[in-house]
């Protein structure tokens, strides 16, 4: 597999006043993608309540590039791009591309897990969530943080 991907389904409500998807309508699919991929994967919200743990991001940004429009058949791509080895440190990217697999919108997620009961950085990251993140596909240019 080379990545995660899933076609999108646009609702009225994901458009702004222009008629093409609103810019923050990115980042919900980005976060819903996200969870679907990690529930996939074995890191089901009980899990991470089971285990004390769950993702956080540092930074999220999305760089648009073509318009989205209601009617346009779009399908997302995620991979990780960069990662410790230990998983404690890891970027995702969300490709949103169209029919004629031209690229709309890169979404990039810096994140880690955090211990939510010390409310501080998972260490040592949990064996679940290496080994999830030891199959989640890969970028071309994946960086060995």
């Amino acid at each position: 597999m080379t990545s995660f991907s899933k076609q999108l389904s646009f609702r009225w409500s994901d458009l702004d006043p222009n008629f093409h998807v609103r810019h923050s309508a990115y980042y919900d699919f980005g976060a819903q993608h996200r969870i679907e991929i990690l529930e996939s994967l074995g890191l089901t919200m009980k899990a991470f309540q089971m285990n004390h743990f769950g993702p956080i991001l540092f930074r999220e940004e999305c760089v648009f590039r073509k318009e989205i429009k209601l009617s346009d058949i779009i399908f997302m791509h995620t991979k990780v791009a960069k990662m410790k080895a230990d998983a404690s440190r890891w970027t995702i990217i969300h490709e949103f591309r169209n029919e004629e697999d031209q690229l709309c919108a890169t979404i990039t997620v810096d994140g880690a897990w955090m211990d939510t009961k010390l409310r501080k950085l998972a260490n040592p990251v949990p064996e679940i969530a290496i080994k999830a993140l030891a199959v989640f596909p890969k970028s071309d240019d994946f960086i060995q943080l």
